[in-house]
């Protein structure tokens, strides 16, 4: 399992994280959800030991991340952030092979090649292996850093018993509807393989339909926890996102959804409203705001036209 605990991140006087308690656990999916500036790709970060806490501890399997090599880590944990920057003129094949190419994993050449094909097989880019990366599309460079880290983490030698963690920031943000869904269920396989798998997400829905268990956050500390019909709540996540939300459920199943809400200022006063954070000014989408009615002008409100 991973395991953070008391973490506190702080910089420039300014606390990204206060206190943050979370657990990672083996054959389940955890979703880091909140509002822009949560703290969610932070927690990401010292989870995965690319950011060193001021406070607090981050355990693997009872043993302090901190006292990893890069070696240890490399073969336990991989790491998809939201976005990466590759200038060298290699193809798909070679970028998801990097995985299999860390100093130690001594992979013969044509293992690496058959777990980087099953990699880009299970992210549905088996016909792009010769592909140029940089001629890829965003959402299609998102998924070869997805296949890049599967294969990270099925060419690494490690024991059996030792958990192996996949974390992962925004990898939906530019993919389209089929391809969110397949790679959430590629996610959920993995979990369902063994892995413990963190995944940052703003879009609820996707939170709600893929995850075991929710971590929403709110101004770097934990707002809740838990499994997503007890978290996705009207009040909770209308307090926390600072607008109006309201969950509804789809039969059969009850999976919780999302409906955003539009929010429409109609006054002047509305619109100085939500600036100031005050959302519920406005209306959810789908309701009409009251018609004001002309009043009577006053003798007091005339003005005089300027010269």
């Amino acid at each position: 399992m991973l395991d953070a605990q008391g973490i506190v991140v702080e910089r420039r006087g300014r606390k990204l994280l206060d206190d943050v308690f979370a657990a990672v656990q083996p054959g389940r999916v955890t979703a880091i959800v909140g509002p822009n500036g949560a703290g969610k790709s932070t927690l990401l970060k010292v989870l995965g030991g690319e950011l060193k806490p001021t406070s607090g501890k981050v355990m693997l399997d009872g043993r302090s991340l901190a006292t990893f090599t890069a070696a240890e880590l490399a073969a336990r944990r991989a790491i998809v952030p939201q976005s990466t920057t590759l200038s060298f003129p290699f193809t798909v094949l070679e970028v998801v092979k990097l995985g299999a190419s860390v100093p130690g994993f001594d992979q013969h050449p044509a293992h690496s090649r058959r777990l980087a094909d099953d990699a880009l097989s299970d992210v549905a880019l088996e016909d792009f292996r010769d592909r140029l990366y940089a001629e890829l599309s965003g959402g299609e460079r998102q998924r070869v850093h997805i296949a890049r880290a599967l294969c990270q983490l099925s060419s690494a030698p490690r024991q059996r018993q030792q958990t192996a963690v996949l974390l992962l920031d925004e990898p939906t943000s530019s993919l389209d509807l089929s391809h969110q869904s397949l790679v959430l269920a590629e996610v959920r396989e993995q979990a369902r393989d063994g892995l413990a798998v963190a995944v940052v997400l703003h879009d609820l829905n996707l939170a709600a339909a893929w995850a075991d268990e929710v971590v929403l956050m709110s101004k770097g500390r934990i707002a809740a926890r838990g499994v997503p019909a007890a978290i996705f709540k009207d009040d909770l996540l209308s307090d926390v996102f600072g607008c109006a939300i309201e969950a509804n459920k789809t039969p059969p199943a009850g999976v919780p959804y999302m409906l955003p809400h539009l929010l429409r200022p109609a006054t002047s006063i509305a619109k100085r409203e939500i600036q100031r954070g005050n959302c519920s000014a406005a209306p959810p989408m789908g309701y009409a705001w009251p018609r004001l009615e002309p009043q009577p002008q006053r003798a007091t409100d005339r003005t005089t036209p300027c010269d």
